[in-house]
């Protein structure tokens, strides 16, 4: 997901139901699949399905593409660096804490409230929280530093997790 008027906007990846480091098989198994689940002429055709089976058949045109693919993708790394965040932050900035399944990562804003993701929407943006015996650290799809712009739960201000898949996070960091 990437950020757009200081809301999260879905992505092609997002439409389509795949990590950003999906295989073309993956990609076009999850486009038949989405493609089947919104077509108007098998649902009780509505706006909202003819939307959805666009957006379905928009992303399928770009990732389908290797071509279109590089582009789209170099398009997101932009994005999601030319956003302007009140400050940089890394992953030993975050408190976390493991609630079993999913391990939730927050950073105190000035107001008060929280810059929040926890390991599910990292994941759903083919990023992986990983835990070992000595640390926890965020694996990328193509083990190059990356981030992403987190808002605040209750102002505008947006913060950028840097997000370098070298670093590791000791155990005893989180509650």
């Amino acid at each position: 997901m990437i950020l757009g008027s200081n809301s999260v906007r879905e992505t092609h990846y997002d439409v389509l139901f795949v990590k950003e480091d999906a295989s073309y098989e993956e990609i076009r198994a999850s486009y038949r699949t989405a493609i089947l689940n919104s077509h108007p002429d098998k649902l009780n055709s509505d706006h909202e399905t003819g939307e959805r089976f666009l957006r379905v058949h928009k992303a399928w045109e770009i990732l389908s593409d290797p071509k279109s693919r590089t582009a789209y993708d170099s398009e997101l790394r932009d994005l999601r660096q030319d956003v302007v965040a009140s400050e940089d932050i890394s992953l030993d900035d975050m408190i976390i804490e493991d609630a079993g399944e999913v391990m939730e990562l927050y950073y105190q804003c000035q107001c008060g409230d929280n810059f929040s993701v926890d390991s599910l929407e990292l994941k759903q943006m083919g990023y992986t929280l990983m835990r070992d015996g000595t640390g926890i650290f965020v694996r990328t799809p193509d083990a190059l530093p990356a981030s992403i712009v987190l808002p605040c739960g209750s102002c505008s201000l947006l913060v950028r997790l840097m997000i370098n898949p070298d670093i590791k996070v000791p155990i005893d960091g989180y509650l």
